[in-house]
């Protein structure tokens, strides 16, 4: 069974970066690809950033110029590196692992963009 384990949420001051890890239970090249994406209540979960096995990203429009996704087969592990965050960041923010449009989550990290 995939696992994935989100740290580095929490509370962050508006303007300020934040970087987000998923630790995943095994070789994320076995993966078609990862992501982030962020849901906040009562909306549907929405991408954030996705990385493929190949070495494509793609960011959200909301996000481009402030996020970057990356990873390191070596430690098993995507980031997801935020700067200039605004309130409208607030979320929670969900690891995503893909293997033949079969969908694997971790728990979530809540992020709170707050003065």
């Amino acid at each position: 069974q995939v696992q994935l384990v989100e740290y580095g949420g929490g509370l962050v001051q508006p303007g300020g970066p934040l970087r987000l890890s998923c630790a995943a239970s095994e070789n994320i090249f076995n993966f078609d690809s990862m992501a982030w994406y962020g849901q906040s209540p009562g909306k549907q979960r929405e991408l954030v950033a996705s990385i493929n096995v190949g070495g494509k990203i793609n960011y959200a429009d909301s996000v481009k110029g402030r996020v970057t996704i990356s990873r390191d087969g070596t430690k098993n592990t995507v980031w997801l590196q935020m700067s200039s965050l605004s309130p409208e960041d607030t979320t929670v923010y969900y690891c995503n692992a893909q293997i033949l449009h079969v969908n694997y989550w971790g728990q979530g990290t809540q992020v709170t963009v707050s003065s």
